[in-house]
């Protein structure tokens, strides 16, 4: 009872409770704002941790971290650019919406959905830290390999209509993934000696140039026959959803919150995968009203409820391990090492406050994001009234910013243009961008963890059936990618046998 109670009077004074609505206020902006990712803003936050109370330091970057992950759907659903690659599944149905005059319906739901996926995984957290994470450290090379699979059958549902032109799509990101050097033997793969590539491609330039720049240049196309109808209604605002509303959909909310903390716990995952693999699982009811891709509501709260989860996640590993469940918690993991606090079995036996703050943390940033989702999308919202000129200036400006920021290069700012125009002839042609986003984000998760696995097992690739775990994962990903043909075939014969 102690600790409970120096844990609220550590959170909720006055001092660091400012710092959580800080914090959280300003993971948003800068989610959702293209290329300042959440790592970014954590990074950004750590110079102001150095003399703070170790309590005080973590509170901060946590609520930043939940932040952050709900502040990608915001530019998503608005502006159809991604803010953090976790809301790349956003945009497939959240710009829908936007477009149809929803925008604000689509951005109440996105909070709901994550402030619901955080709440849910800061209760997982604080109940089974020691048991998943236990759980997450027996996953090895094969299991990896079978999870990225599991998140390439996501195709089977945010591909293109024609499916041959979806698995053509993830094939060419894939491909795009193995540029650079070779992360295993070190041997330089398709850079044509020019240095810029010997780091590979980033996602991020690629994701901000097929999403954002490829929609600016299909808009000036149209630009004469463009629909303004959103922008002249006026100021964007966050339509909440309802408990009936919420009652109706619990089955997306608490399904993709449990595959976000799931995927969470597992070392490295992270938020991208989760969002895609929860989108892909609601996506395959081809019977859904609207149809996912065109406005449908599960397609925006399940991606955003997996990926808020998978920062309570996270913090398992990285809390009991010592091990990063995600790139952000990594960056969380070295500010712990700067404070003087070292991640491990014996933190919470040292630290015993330190797991009540952060579940207290996470609570309240998830209550926060209601308040900041307001201000921050009101603020943001003012663009959509922009003559579209100016509007598609300006998003071509904030994807300048976010390619050239990720490492001060403008190769990235070259690559983000180049992709900009595959977007376009992508949509033109009716490909799949999000799929070559998916197979580039997958491709070296995939890629490695099936040739270390070969390495473990001396040249035979016997561990990815004799593991019971990794053959189930496999199983699962084999079914989910072949069982939209199958009810096709079902669905086929149906009629011939009535």
């Amino acid at each position: 009872m102690d600790i409970i109670l120096q844990s609220l009077v550590a959170v909720f004074n006055p001092m660091t409770f400012v710092l959580v609505v800080a914090g959280t206020l300003f993971g948003m902006i800068c989610g959702a704002l293209p290329g300042l990712s959440t790592s970014m803003a954590i990074i950004l936050c750590l110079p102001f941790t150095y003399s703070m109370d170790p309590i005080a330091a973590i509170v901060l970057m946590v609520a930043t971290y939940v932040g952050g992950a709900c502040g990608g759907s915001i530019s998503a659903i608005l502006i159809k650019t991604p803010g953090t690659p976790e809301a790349v599944a956003t945009t497939f149905d959240g710009y829908p919406m936007a477009q149809n005059g929803r925008a604000g319906e689509a951005l109440g739901l996105a909070v709901t959905a994550s402030a619901f996926g955080t709440i849910f995984s800061a209760f997982a957290m604080l109940v089974a830290s020691p048991a998943l994470a236990v759980a997450a450290l027996s996953f090895q090379s094969a299991e990896y390999f079978g999870l990225g699979l599991i998140g390439l059958s996501c195709i089977t549902s945010i591909g293109a209509k024609n499916q041959m032109k979806a698995v053509l799509s993830v094939l060419i990101g894939l491909m795009i993934s193995t540029i650079g050097l070779d992360s295993i033997n070190g041997v330089e793969r398709f850079a044509f000696e020019q240095p810029f590539l010997l780091n590979g491609i980033n996602y991020i330039a690629v994701m901000i140039g097929a999403f954002a720049i490829g929609e600016v240049y299909k808009n000036i196309e149209e630009f004469r026959h463009r629909d303004n109808t959103l922008r002249d209604e006026g100021k964007v605002s966050v339509k909440l959803m309802k408990f009936s509303e919420m009652a109706k959909m619990w089955a997306t909310f608490v399904k993709a919150s449990i595959i976000g903390t799931i995927i969470g716990i597992i070392p490295a995952a992270g938020g991208s995968i989760a969002s895609l693999i929860a989108y892909g699982s609601e996506a395959r009811d081809k019977n859904a009203t609207p149809k996912f891709g065109e406005g449908n509501p599960r397609g925006i709260i399940a991606p955003e409820a997996s990926n808020n989860a998978c920062v309570g996640g996270s913090m398992v590993p990285t809390l009991v391990l010592g091990i990063p469940g995600s790139p952000v918690a990594a960056v969380i993991m070295a500010a712990f090492m700067i404070i003087g606090i070292t991640p491990g079995p014996l933190l919470l036996r040292d630290q015993p406050i330190m797991l009540n703050a952060i579940f207290l943390t996470l609570i309240a940033a998830a209550l926060l994001l209601f308040v900041g989702g307001r201000f921050v999308t009101s603020q943001f919202g003012h663009i959509l009234r922009l003559p579209y000129p100016l509007l598609g200036t300006l998003i071509v400006t904030l994807g300048l910013v976010g390619a050239y920021s990720l490492k001060n290069s403008l190769y990235d700012v070259i690559i983000m243009f180049i992709f900009g125009l595959v977007g376009y002839l992508f949509d033109k042609f009716k490909y799949s961008s999000a799929a070559v986003i998916l197979g580039l984000i997958l491709g070296d998760l995939i890629e490695n963890s099936l040739r270390k696995q070969i390495i473990i097992g001396d040249g035979s690739a016997a561990g990815f059936v004799t593991r019971p775990v990794a053959l189930v994962i496999l199983v699962v990903a084999i079914l989910t990618f072949v069982w939209p043909s199958i009810s096709k075939m079902m669905s086929k014969k149906k009629p011939v046998a009535a």
